[in-house]
Protein backbone atom coordinates (compact mmCIF):
# COMPACT_ATOMS: atom_id res chain seq x y z
CA UNK A 1 0.00 0.00 0.00
CA UNK A 2 1.66 3.15 -1.14
CA UNK A 3 1.89 5.61 1.80
CA UNK A 4 3.57 8.45 -0.03
CA UNK A 5 4.27 9.63 -3.48
CA UNK A 6 7.46 11.78 -4.80
CA UNK A 7 8.33 12.59 -8.44
CA UNK A 8 10.95 9.67 -8.35
CA UNK A 9 9.45 7.76 -4.98
CA UNK A 10 7.15 5.67 -4.03
CA UNK A 11 6.74 4.77 -0.18
CA UNK A 12 4.38 2.33 1.31
CA UNK A 13 4.23 -0.18 3.77
CA UNK A 14 6.54 -3.27 4.13
CA UNK A 15 5.43 -6.52 3.89
CA UNK A 16 6.23 -10.10 4.31
CA UNK A 17 7.36 -10.21 0.46
CA UNK A 18 10.06 -7.64 1.45
CA UNK A 19 11.91 -10.14 3.38
CA UNK A 20 14.63 -11.12 1.03
CA UNK A 21 15.18 -7.61 0.55
CA UNK A 22 15.38 -6.44 4.28
CA UNK A 23 18.32 -9.58 4.34
CA UNK A 24 20.26 -7.49 2.06
CA UNK A 25 19.49 -4.24 3.40
CA UNK A 26 20.45 -4.81 7.00
CA UNK A 27 23.95 -6.63 5.60
CA UNK A 28 25.21 -3.97 3.85
CA UNK A 29 28.11 -2.18 4.89
CA UNK A 30 27.09 0.75 5.88
CA UNK A 31 24.04 -0.74 8.07
CA UNK A 32 26.23 -2.84 9.50
CA UNK A 33 28.90 -0.10 10.32
CA UNK A 34 26.40 2.31 11.45
CA UNK A 35 23.43 0.60 12.22
CA UNK A 36 24.72 -2.77 13.39
CA UNK A 37 24.44 -6.09 13.01
CA UNK A 38 20.91 -7.23 13.93
CA UNK A 39 21.43 -10.83 13.49
CA UNK A 40 19.11 -10.64 10.45
CA UNK A 41 20.21 -13.61 7.90
CA UNK A 42 17.62 -15.51 6.53
CA UNK A 43 14.21 -15.04 5.29
CA UNK A 44 12.48 -16.23 7.89
CA UNK A 45 14.67 -13.92 10.11
CA UNK A 46 14.14 -10.76 8.04
CA UNK A 47 9.87 -12.30 8.61
CA UNK A 48 10.25 -11.87 12.33
CA UNK A 49 12.12 -8.34 11.83
CA UNK A 50 9.62 -7.04 9.73
CA UNK A 51 6.19 -8.26 12.15
CA UNK A 52 8.15 -7.24 14.70
CA UNK A 53 9.40 -3.98 13.77
CA UNK A 54 7.38 -1.93 10.63
CA UNK A 55 4.27 -3.85 10.56
CA UNK A 56 4.15 -3.52 14.28
CA UNK A 57 4.63 0.05 14.28
CA UNK A 58 1.41 0.94 11.21
CA UNK A 59 -0.91 -1.37 13.87
CA UNK A 60 0.06 0.45 17.21
CA UNK A 61 0.85 3.57 15.83
CA UNK A 62 -0.36 4.48 12.48
CA UNK A 63 3.25 5.08 11.17
CA UNK A 64 6.65 3.31 10.27
CA UNK A 65 9.14 2.37 8.55
CA UNK A 66 8.26 2.75 4.72
CA UNK A 67 9.78 0.62 1.43
CA UNK A 68 11.39 3.42 -0.81
CA UNK A 69 11.02 2.29 -4.52
CA UNK A 70 11.74 4.23 -7.59
CA UNK A 71 8.76 4.80 -9.38
CA UNK A 72 9.77 4.27 -12.38
CA UNK A 73 10.60 0.44 -12.48
CA UNK A 74 9.73 -0.19 -8.92
CA UNK A 75 13.49 -1.33 -8.08
CA UNK A 76 13.70 -1.50 -4.18
CA UNK A 77 16.22 1.58 -2.74
CA UNK A 78 15.98 1.09 0.78
CA UNK A 79 13.54 2.34 3.46
CA UNK A 80 11.88 5.57 5.37
CA UNK A 81 9.83 6.42 7.80
CA UNK A 82 9.06 7.44 11.78
CA UNK A 83 10.16 5.51 14.55
CA UNK A 84 8.68 5.75 18.06
CA UNK A 85 11.51 4.65 20.41
CA UNK A 86 10.73 4.59 24.30
CA UNK A 87 14.38 5.83 24.35
CA UNK A 88 13.10 8.87 23.01
CA UNK A 89 10.58 11.39 23.75
CA UNK A 90 9.67 12.38 20.14
CA UNK A 91 9.09 10.26 17.14
CA UNK A 92 12.21 9.94 15.11
CA UNK A 93 12.82 9.41 11.35
CA UNK A 94 15.08 6.74 10.37
CA UNK A 95 16.37 5.89 6.46
CA UNK A 96 18.62 3.44 5.32
CA UNK A 97 19.27 2.76 1.37
CA UNK A 98 21.32 -0.02 -0.46
CA UNK A 99 24.76 1.25 -0.72
CA UNK A 100 24.15 1.40 -4.63
CA UNK A 101 21.71 4.29 -4.39
CA UNK A 102 23.73 6.32 -1.81
CA UNK A 103 24.71 10.00 -3.27
CA UNK A 104 21.70 10.30 -5.61
CA UNK A 105 19.28 12.39 -3.18
CA UNK A 106 16.85 9.39 -2.85
CA UNK A 107 17.08 9.51 1.20
CA UNK A 108 16.13 13.50 1.33
CA UNK A 109 13.56 12.97 -1.47
CA UNK A 110 12.20 10.45 0.46
CA UNK A 111 13.02 12.04 3.99
CA UNK A 112 11.36 15.06 3.05
CA UNK A 113 7.81 13.43 1.60
CA UNK A 114 8.22 11.95 5.67
CA UNK A 115 8.43 14.92 7.55
CA UNK A 116 5.91 16.59 5.24
CA UNK A 117 3.87 13.71 6.12
CA UNK A 118 4.31 13.35 9.58
CA UNK A 119 3.60 16.90 10.56
CA UNK A 120 0.84 17.74 7.89
CA UNK A 121 -1.02 14.34 7.67
CA UNK A 122 -0.18 12.84 10.96
CA UNK A 123 -0.01 15.99 13.40
CA UNK A 124 3.79 14.83 14.45
CA UNK A 125 5.70 17.65 15.51
CA UNK A 126 8.67 17.81 16.45
CA UNK A 127 10.24 14.78 14.43
CA UNK A 128 13.88 14.32 15.43
CA UNK A 129 16.47 12.43 14.42
CA UNK A 130 19.66 10.17 15.83
CA UNK A 131 22.77 8.66 13.83
CA UNK A 132 26.26 7.35 14.84
CA UNK A 133 28.67 10.57 15.19
CA UNK A 134 30.80 8.72 12.41
CA UNK A 135 27.86 8.79 10.16
CA UNK A 136 28.97 11.70 8.20
CA UNK A 137 25.95 11.49 5.21
CA UNK A 138 23.47 11.20 7.41
CA UNK A 139 25.02 14.34 9.79
CA UNK A 140 24.82 15.99 6.32
CA UNK A 141 21.20 14.94 4.96
CA UNK A 142 19.57 15.73 8.43
CA UNK A 143 21.29 19.28 8.55
CA UNK A 144 19.64 19.15 4.84
CA UNK A 145 16.67 18.73 6.00
CA UNK A 146 16.74 21.34 8.81
CA UNK A 147 18.03 19.20 11.67
CA UNK A 148 20.11 20.82 14.16
CA UNK A 149 22.44 18.94 16.43
CA UNK A 150 20.91 18.99 19.84
CA UNK A 151 23.28 16.95 21.80
CA UNK A 152 24.75 12.78 22.54
CA UNK A 153 22.34 10.96 23.86
CA UNK A 154 22.55 7.08 25.38
CA UNK A 155 19.34 5.30 23.75
CA UNK A 156 20.76 1.90 25.94
CA UNK A 157 22.57 1.07 27.82
CA UNK A 158 24.91 -1.92 25.56
CA UNK A 159 25.28 0.64 22.63
CA UNK A 160 27.41 3.50 22.08
CA UNK A 161 26.10 7.02 22.02
CA UNK A 162 24.39 8.81 19.27
CA UNK A 163 23.44 11.94 17.98
CA UNK A 164 20.06 13.77 18.62
CA UNK A 165 18.93 16.06 16.36
CA UNK A 166 16.26 18.44 16.54
CA UNK A 167 14.72 20.81 13.96
CA UNK A 168 14.94 24.14 14.37
CA UNK A 169 18.01 26.15 16.62
CA UNK A 170 20.60 23.89 18.78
Amino acid sequence: MDILQTERLELGHLALDDAAFIVQLVNEPGWLRFIGDRGIHTIEQAEAYLRDGPMASYAANGFGLYLVRRKVDGQRLGMCGLVKRPSLPHVDIGFAFLDAFMGQGYAFEAATAVLHHAKFDLNIDPVVAITDPQNKRSIKLLEKLGLKLHNKIQTAEDRPPVLLFHPGKP
